[in-house]
């Protein structure tokens, strides 16, 4: 059974910096890509940033790009986002989900971030 556990969201001020990690379970976690993704209030779920199961290849939306980072420790089946210079448009409820996703119709709870002054 495929789960998610996202935590590290949080209130923020903009230009601030949180850290978010998801662990991953139910699945050979380093034989996928992982992605994170983001979905505002009253919009649709984005993608933010990609990495590839071993290489290291990162891949982000041209909007973070600069100020987050995407990393993975396949040891601990967990990956990461680094965030920084945070922005009010950065806010949303940010989830994981391997590339493709092992199970179309689940997302974990999602980890909430907010900035705001």
């Amino acid at each position: 059974q495929v789960q998610f556990v996202e935590s590290g969201g949080g209130l923020v001020q903009p230009g601030g910096s949180l850290r978010l990690s998801c662990t991953a379970s139910g699945f050979t976690f380093s034989s996928y890509p992982m992605r994170w993704y983001r979905q505002a209030p009253g919009k649709i779920r984005e993608w933010v940033a990609t990495i590839a199961p071993t290489d290291g290849r990162t891949h982000y939306v041209d909007s973070v790009k600069g100020r987050f980072t995407i990393s993975r420790d396949n040891a601990k089946n967990t990956v990461y986002l680094e965030m920084n210079d945070l922005k009010p448009e950065d806010t949303g409820v940010y989830y994981c989900n391997p590339v493709p996703p092992v199970d179309y119709d689940y997302w974990g709870q999602g980890t909430q971030v907010t900035v705001s002054s």
